[in-house]
């Protein structure tokens, strides 16, 4: 079981890592975006670690608020609820 939830957040992250250099590239270009709500949402679903990278590598989304603080606050709140999981 453990295998697949790694594989599962291997895949994730590599896809909000991914996420963050189209969207950036999409902006430079001034092309259709990637709306937050998604960008958001793959945080949630487990990609906060890959879209946190996205975001320093890239330099995207880093003077927004909703992003510097609420993708963090994510990615500590999923392991805040990992320990308790594997603790109980």
């Amino acid at each position: 079981m453990i295998k697949y939830v790694l594989i599962y957040l291997l895949i994730i992250n590599l896809g909000g890592f991914l996420i963050m250099l189209i969207d950036k590239q999409r902006a430079v270009h001034k092309e259709w975006r990637i709306s937050e709500k998604t960008l958001m949402s793959i945080s949630i679903l487990g990609g906060s670690i890959g879209m946190l990278i996205g975001m320093s590598t890239f330099r995207h989304k880093t003077k927004h608020k909703k992003f510097t603080i609420g993708i963090p606050l994510i990615l500590l709140i999923q392991i805040s609820l990992s320990i308790l999981y594997l603790k109980y």
